[in-house]
């Protein structure tokens, strides 16, 4: 039986696999650190085959900072992590699909490769803005633990979480880029191929943020650059200018795949389009029959009913030749104004337009799409106060899960949640259009200061306010009663922890003679069945959201986990009466611990049970 690794998946390894489906010729095996044989990669051959494409030497175009080497291995160097259930802390457990996440966010994507590796539909993140001030997510490339346990959190003029800046000399662009481009990196494997995401950010990043972008997701993935007017009103004590926008990034997985979803038709649009001419086909609006793409066949002079003759415009022509025009005109379909003496130009109908609805554009206005202000009254109306300032408003949130074009089975992913504004947008959005679109949020554990208004009322961590912003907003949107008739409201929380395995499981070697007791079990004491199951399921690459049932074989507990993707069982001294219950059931996957057997041949014997009864079930143990 194969024994799991219980670690996050080795993007290295992923890339060396991809670079030998494309040139298997370049793969060759060498010692690593350790003196183990190891698949690698001899560049030599693999600079051969490329010749054609390789500078040697010379100027190349590249955007590159301090750091940026040790921020790539950061997103590439898998990790000994897990994550822990938190079943008291999560709502509607059994039935929840979406997910809470607390922790790390570059840890928690680490671990979330297999299990939504082109799952996710849409990303939104609102990160840190970089005005001059350090932030929490301090990585190891980035200074040292003395120097994060020293900082203090300050708040902007804005209200976005900072933390006080040690040094005065700059804002600190590399620390920034070095925190947001392993996190983008990973975030891209986890999208569908039409997926998109979505990014915050102000004048301070915006530059660099564009770039890294075009580098992780492809410059030619790029849809828009979104301004978002954030302030209603200017502020007269500006030095300056008074800024009142900020920006949203937008790119595609695939741009070929991606489909943008239109706005729906509002009455000021439609009542652009009128019928002054009681036209059968209903109301109209008149459109410019010339264009600038100069034609000589669509030159031609054209008289009025007036009697007047027309040209078109110096330097432009018409748009339609002159039979089409004649096709046209006989199905009524030109207007010459009421009078019959104005310049042409063409009907088009409303009933004959050809999208389900309005294209966006690129400036959000907030009479349209809310402005901060309103989303820091969401927070403060849900929650009894102003506990957590610079939310964006659920309205703009809304707005780009329309744009992002989400199904009913979508899932979207928001790695620095905040207060969990998504989670509400997501839970509107369901509730307006009978859609089951589900949410992945993951949030830092970041302290609260204890002399403000926020822990005086019971808030420890920013999670802690997320996670009740969540059940609130489920009351409000849902009502008391609703939340046990519907499916796919609540939420499993989870939690970022160490490996649930003890550190002899990994390294054997560096445990001497007197700490055989310790290594009786190499599972940790205060791990949880549950703890194991889901630790597993992320190895296994299954989604975290499935339904868990567990029955009582003989006087051993048996996890069912969704439909038949996984059995387990956990037991010490496991009865092959047992086994062949669980193969007979024939499950796609089934894990035990090693411990659950006594000898190899014991262990001989559960896969000959498999291969009998059940020979397609794969078969692991931790």
């Amino acid at each position: 039986m194969e024994k799991m690794k219980m670690e996050s998946r080795d993007l290295f390894d992923s890339n060396i696999r991809k670079i030998s489906d494309l040139f298997p010729e370049v793969i060759t095996e060498a010692y690593d650190s350790e003196g183990r044989i190891k698949k690698t990669i001899d560049f030599k051959i693999l600079k051969e085959l490329l010749s054609g494409s390789i500078v040697e030497g010379g100027e190349t175009y590249s955007f590159t900072w301090p750091g940026k080497k040790s921020a790539l291995a950061a997103a590439h160097t898998p990790i000994r992590k897990t994550l822990r259930p938190s079943l008291e802390q999560s709502m509607d457990w059994e039935k929840a699909k979406n997910l809470y996440i607390e922790g790390d966010n570059l840890d928690v994507l680490k671990l979330l490769q297999e299990c939504y590796l082109n799952r996710i539909k849409m990303i939104y993140i609102d990160p840190p803005y970089n005005t001059g001030h350090d932030f929490i997510y301090m990585d190891s490339f980035e200074s040292s633990k003395a120097r994060f346990e020293e900082k203090s959190e300050i708040k902007s003029e804005d209200g976005e979480r900072l933390l006080k800046n040690l040094e005065t000399n700059g804002r600190f662009h590399s620390d920034w880029c070095s925190m947001i481009y392993p996190r983008l990196i990973l975030s891209r494997n986890l999208l569908t191929e039409d997926g998109v995401i979505f990014i915050s950010i102000d004048d301070n990043e915006q530059e660099n943020l564009r770039k890294i972008c075009d580098e992780v997701f492809g410059e030619q993935n790029f849809v828009a650059q979104l301004i978002w007017e954030r302030a209603y009103a200017p502020k007269n004590d500006a030095k300056f200018i008074s800024n009142s926008h900020e920006y949203v990034l937008m790119y595609a997985k695939n741009i070929n795949e991606f489909k943008i979803g239109r706005l729906p038709r509002t009455e000021e649009a439609n009542a652009r389009y009128q019928n002054p001419d009681n036209d059968s086909r209903g109301p109209w609006k008149p459109s410019d029959l010339s264009v600038k793409t100069y034609s000589a066949d669509s030159d031609y002079p054209i008289t009025l009913p007036s009697g007047r003759v027309v040209e078109p415009p110096a330097g432009r022509c018409w748009s339609l030749s002159k039979n089409k025009f004649l096709e046209r005109l006989q199905d009524n379909r030109i207007w010459f104004g009421t009078n019959g003496d104005s310049v042409p130009s063409m009907k088009r109908f409303l009933s004959e337009l050809k999208f389900d609805g309005m294209a966006p554009t690129s400036i959000q206005f907030y009479k349209d799409v809310g402005h901060s202000q309103e989303g820091a009254k969401e927070v403060s109306s849900l929650l009894g106060g102003g506990y957590f300032e610079g939310p964006k408003p659920i309205r703009l949130l809304k707005r780009l899960m329309t744009l992002a074009n989400l199904k009913d089975d979508s899932i979207v992913l928001d790695f620095f949640s905040g207060s969990a504004s998504t989670a509400q947008a997501v839970m509107e959005m369901n509730h307006d259009s009978d859609k089951n679109i589900q949410y992945i949020l993951v949030q830092i554990p970041e302290t609260i200061d204890s002399k403000s208004k926020a822990y005086q009322a019971g808030y420890k961590t920013i999670c802690d306010i997320g996670i009740d912003r969540i059940k609130k907003a489920i009351q409000k949107i849902y009502g008391e009663e609703s939340l046990f008739k519907t499916d796919n409201i609540g939420f499993r929380v989870f939690k970022l922890d160490s490996s649930n395995m003890k550190d002899v499981f990994y390294s054997p070697d560096t445990y001497q003679q007197n700490l055989i007791s310790f290594a009786e079990t190499n599972i940790k004491e205060d791990r949880t069945e549950l703890d194991l199951l889901f630790g597993c399921l992320l190895e296994w690459g299954l989604e975290l959201n499935k339904s868990i049932n567990s029955k009582v074989i003989d006087g051993y507990t048996v996890y069912k986990y969704g439909t038949d993707d996984l059995a387990a069982c956990f037991g010490n001294s496991i009865p092959e009466k047992v086994v062949r219950r669980i193969a007979s059931e024939q499950p796609l996957r089934v894990v035990f611990r090693d411990s659950s057997f006594e000898t190899d041949a014991e262990k001989v014997n559960v896969t000959e049970i498999f291969k009998l009864l059940s020979p397609e079930t794969e078969l692991k143990v931790i």
